[in-house]
């Protein structure tokens, strides 16, 4: 092993910093005199710190003799002139060179003292406001604070941005709240690894076979498989996993659910013959929304209203004939307080939504609209003329005080006004928020799910839309029959094939559906690329904003990973009149198409009128219209409103020009283009194939083999969900 070599100096320029995992390369002005170059874990270094290092002496091919820093203490400048550079290197911002100047004129040596402990006197400089003042003195605590906290978890491994993240929320409380239970870094809020937080709770001291880390493993797993799509977990499974994650008998697994069922943190009890262990909010959610499901669809209304009379007057205004299953829908519209409508494309859903909003308005119910995304809400208003929104921002979503979880303006406490709810896209819909929408809604609402049963489930726990219809308790109408307008289109009719297990002629390249394995001479990528930038804009007139390209996978050639690498090249390559951010191996840049990739409550954002609000969430796309980096921002304009990220939430974007089948749930496109290769089996189902092929409005041009269609329409396999909703519709004892 090398000896560790010992060096002191101060850091005369800054070669390089990555804020993201907080490696930098600096000059050093050693105390003899000599300067050196040092590399290594630095976050947030700045010109002017002195810095005592342990590490060992290399040689970089490129480089040459350079220090290889393995652990080091950090102090602030204590000269003018260190002071100088410290502020002039933008390292407090606000300041600058000529505010640093003007700061070290006045207050010398004294200058950071000031910053920290009497930020008023800085008032007394000419050209510095009261409340620039406050805003310096505010910036340098916060840049203190961030980096006494960067430098504590970076001696652990763990990554700056989780240390911006742990500021934000904990503020100069961090170090404490991180002492006393180093499992919070792998909260949803932070995002550190499992491992990463257990690795520090161990060198922080935790024994092994500690109880409370047993039990922080145990709601690991629990939360893990949640974000898998299930409620609960056998209990027999979640203690082997957890035996295993961690590496402790299974015995102390026993022990610690246990004691988690003692303090309420989780949920044990027999459904359908299993040993079920629930995290509480989520047995909350399913028990109350099947007890709310089950009294609904007790209930009975339209009792004194002719229905066969109201929909002869709703034909007759419309000027339509409805189909006898049209006709039913509307019926049991009427005289239900719960309905189900479920149907693929072209099957009618969105006529039977507008006769029932007539026939709503025609009972005087004040009705609202909602879908689970932005883009579903929009155009969702857009086919019934009336303003949807999305569930999200009608229940007043936003982040408890701690940042830990969900709360929603909209409860029991504060109903929503509406008497008649009609949600669109219900497959996306998880227990979660089913069960939040029940809860905000008035005892005599009614409510109609809308939506494909056939479509890929909700990304969260559970798999309500299925459960609710396969329960056979709730009144449901399956559509089936494709209406003449749609008849013709081969996206629905091959939809609707792949649906029932049949296989198109693929081959058959005509109207709106067609076929590639790639432009001569090219790959699959190329070939996507050229359709995106010149086959589709000049051939078909569809601009390259207008077309989605899916993939199954987000990892290989084809997945959407190397596949935005490629369309951003191509789309959006860089220039000199577009600012970039490097974020890990990401490079934003003005012009990206991005999503948001999951929801934030606190997000600002302005609307076009100059409206400010609060909230971006999962699936919405946009485009990135601003980067500053000085202030270390972001603005991305989501059409009817322009947010703003600070560059330590840029885990929340990803580019767009290419999404899974998954993420583009909910949404339409006037052109899609699949891409498909063979991946893991998993990803290769007939529910993928039949949602991608129905997201394409006007076109759809699958790239790549056909055999993968084939056998994606072969393999109907389901992954199991642990969820018990149909099991407690069903059952009145339950």
């Amino acid at each position: 092993m090398q000896e560790l070599s010992e060096i002191n100096g101060t850091v005369a320029a800054v070669i390089f910093r990555n804020d993201e995992n907080g490696y930098g390369v600096v000059k050093l002005e050693l105390d003899n005199g000599e300067t050196t170059t040092a590399v290594g874990c630095l976050p947030y270094v700045a010109p002017g710190e002195m810095i005592s290092a342990e590490g060992s002496w290399m040689t970089h091919a490129q480089h040459g003799r350079q220090f290889k820093i393995e652990q080091c203490s950090r102090m602030l400048p204590t000269s003018a002139e260190a002071i100088y550079e410290y502020l002039a290197g933008g390292t407090v911002r606000g300041v600058g060179p000529a505010t640093a100047a003007m700061i070290v004129d006045r207050f010398g040596d004294k200058a950071l003292d000031v910053l920290e402990m009497q930020p008023d006197k800085l008032a007394e400089i000419k050209g510095i406001s009261a409340s620039k003042a406050k805003d310096i003195s505010a910036g340098f605590k916060k840049q203190a604070g961030v980096r006494r906290l960067t430098e504590f978890l970076c001696s652990y491994g763990i990554q700056p941005i989780f240390a911006l993240r742990m500021f934000k929320f904990y503020g100069n409380s961090a170090i404490e709240v991180v002492h006393e239970n180093p499992y919070i870094l792998a909260s949803s809020h932070i995002g550190a690894s499992f491992a990463e937080a257990d690795s520090l709770a161990l060198a922080l001291g935790l024994d092994g076979d500690s109880l409370n880390r047993v039990c922080a493993a145990v709601v690991f797993e629990l939360v893990h498989n949640s974000g898998n799509g299930h409620c609960f977990i056998p209990r027999g499974k979640l203690t082997a996993a957890t035996s295993q994650l961690i590496g402790v008998a299974q015995e102390l697994a026993e022990d610690a659910v246990d004691k988690l069922c003692e303090t309420g943190e989780i949920v044990c009890c027999t459904v359908a013959g299993l040993d079920a262990c629930y995290l509480s909010h989520l047995y909350e959610a399913e028990t109350y929304t099947a007890d709310r499901i089950k009294a609904m669809c007790r209930a009975k209304d339209g009792g004194k209203v002719n229905i066969d009379a109201l929909i002869d007057r709703l034909e007759t205004a419309n000027g339509i004939n409805y189909a006898p299953m049209q006709r039913e829908a509307i019926a049991l519209a009427a005289k239900n307080r719960i309905l189900v409508i479920t149907g693929g494309p072209g099957t009618g859903k969105t006529t039977i939504l507008k006769a029932v909003l007539a026939m709503y308005d025609e009972l005087e119910l004040e009705t609202y609209l909602a879908a689970p995304t932005g883009r579903a809400a929009k155009r969702m208003s857009e086919l019934c003329g009336m303003e949807a929104s999305t569930i999200h921002r009608m229940l007043g979503a936003k982040m408890s005080e701690d940042g830990e979880t969900v709360v929603f303006g909209k409860d029991e406490e504060d109903k929503l006004a509406c008497d008649a709810l009609i949600i669109d896209e219900c497959s996306m819909v998880d227990i979660t928020l089913m069960h939040a929408i029940l809860k905000a809604l008035k005892s005599d609402c009614r409510i109609l799910l809308v939506g494909d049963a056939d479509q890929l489930p909700s990304v969260g726990p559970g798999n309500v839309f299925s459960d609710i219809i396969r329960s056979g308790v709730v009144p449901t109408v399956r559509l089936t029959e494709i209406f003449r307008q749609k008849a013709d289109s081969r996206i629905v009719r091959n939809a609707h094939m792949i649906n029932r297990g049949e296989h198109p002629d693929f081959n058959e390249n005509s109207g709106d559906f067609f076929r590639l394995r790639r432009m001569q001479g090219g790959s699959c990528v190329e070939t996507i690329v050229e359709l995106c930038k010149r086959r589709l804009p000049e051939n078909m007139k569809i601009p390259s904003n207008q077309i989605q390209v899916l993939s199954p996978s987000r990892k290989g050639e084809t997945g959407t990973a190397n596949l935005n690498k490629c369309l951003q090249a191509a789309l959006n390559p860089p220039d000199e009149s577009k600012k970039e951010k490097l974020f890990g191996e990401t490079v934003f840049r003005t012009g990206d198409r991005v999503i948001q990739i999951k929801n934030n409550y606190d997000i600002v954002w302005k609307d076009k009128l100059g409206k400010s609000g609060m909230g971006v969430y999962n699936g919405d796309i946009g485009t990135v219209v601003e980067i500053d980096t000085a202030s270390e921002y972001l603005k991305v304009d989501y059409e009817d409103k322009v947010a703003l990220y600070g560059f330590e939430m840029l885990n929340e974007l990803e580019h767009a020009w290419a999404l899974t089948v998954h993420k583009s749930q909910g949404s339409e496109y006037r052109a899609v283009i699949l891409a498909l290769n063979p991946v893991a089996q998993m990803l290769l189902t007939r529910g993928v194939l039949y949602t991608a092929v129905t997201r394409a409005k006007e076109l759809l041009i699958m790239v790549g083999d056909d055999n993968v269609a084939h056998r994606m329409i072969d393999n109907h396999k389901q992954s199991r969900r642990y969820s018990a909703l149909r099991i407690r519709l069903a059952d009145e004892n339950t």
